[in-house]
């Protein structure tokens, strides 16, 4: 069993790069890119690797082996 951390969206959306930043999985977003490369991310059960994806209330995302659920 998996617990799935719940992440506050601050406005309508987030890019998955601010994501990554905020939860101090990179420390700046020019890392991003290079992050998304080399790890797999998971958004609502697919691979995703576009640092600019916006991430929404109800998105459930799959990264560094943590799960998150948006609200």
């Amino acid at each position: 069993m998996s617990i799935i951390k719940e992440f506050k969206i601050k406005g309508e959306y987030m890019t998955l790069s601010q994501f990554l930043k905020e939860e101090s999985i990179i420390s700046s977003g020019g890392q991003a890119k290079w992050y998304l490369q080399d790890n797999p991310v998971m958004l609502n059960g697919e691979s995703e690797n576009r640092r600019g994806k916006k991430l929404h209330p109800g998105d459930l995302l799959e990264v560094a082996g943590e799960k998150y659920e948006f609200r």
